[in-house]
């Protein structure tokens, strides 16, 4: 299937949630809805009873090119028909309403989802109309709430920044934890040897302008230099251009014209 537009080859990435939303009211909030999920590989789209009703043309031109969730979704008249499919159900809940259900995090719950995914379960997450959010019998369709960890003074998020938060959580649940890397791009980091090379290109320059003059105080200043050079992912290109600026500095002042 293609968008209006061709729109991004995009398609359904594995077994993820359906994305329900609850009596939407703004075609522009349903089309960034579907590029936010796009964003973090869902896929499928439920609407429940849109204000407007459906299609809605404004959707599309607000979903930067995800025109195949749009293109694909279906639509509901009611939440447990939204649902009636699926085996698991989530709803986002800004305040819980003396209901007692399981409540989770944003994180904590796309990584329930992820287990139950790989499961082979049929799964969705809900989200409620702009203006109020789900209402309590919406909420008695859902398995657990999600409540997002946010700034108890201003909790305000619209339609699409909500699915936003929940379409990350769910991509990064699915990546294993990495240590922080260097990018280093066309160059590599310095072996051992080449920063040794460098070190004695900058020991000779500063012996020859003097800094290194006091003797007692020689041997620490080095250390002091070495520890800098080392404690760091230093680059081979980075050593190039350090190599120039010792040689440019020991050359006689230019004079100007």
């Amino acid at each position: 299937m293609t968008g209006r537009d061709g729109g991004a080859p995009i398609g359904p990435i594995g077994n993820t949630p359906v994305v329900i939303l609850v009596r939407p009211q703004l075609a522009d909030n349903i089309g960034a809805v579907a590029r936010a999920m796009a964003n973090g590989g869902l896929f499928h789209l439920r609407l429940v009873a849109p204000r407007d009703g459906w299609p809605q043309e404004r959707a599309w031109r607000n979903a930067s090119g995800a025109d195949r969730i749009l293109d694909a979704l279906t639509l509901h008249a009611s939440v447990a028909e939204a649902v009636a499919d699926l085996q698991h159900v989530f709803a986002t809940c800004p305040r819980p309403r003396h209901i007692i259900k399981p409540l989770l995090s944003a994180r904590g719950a796309a990584a329930e989802l992820r287990l139950l995914a790989a499961r082979g379960l049929r799964l969705g997450i809900l989200f409620g109309p702009e203006r109020a959010g789900l209402d309590n019998d919406d909420m008695a369709e859902a398995d657990a709430l999600i409540r997002y960890p946010l700034n108890p003074a201003f909790m305000s998020l619209n339609l699409a920044q909500a699915v936003m938060v929940f379409a990350y959580e769910w991509w990064t649940a699915a990546e294993q934890p990495v240590a922080r890397v260097l990018m280093t791009n066309e160059t590599r980091i310095a072996t051992k040897a080449e920063l040794e090379n460098f070190l004695g290109h900058l020991t000779r320059a500063l012996d020859d302008s003097g800094f290194l003059a006091n003797a007692q105080k020689r041997p620490g200043m080095l250390r002091n230099i070495r520890h800098f050079f080392q404690r760091g992912e230093v680059t081979e290109q980075e050593l190039r251009t350090l190599h120039g600026v010792i040689s440019e500095l020991g050359r006689p002042p230019r004079l100007l014209d």
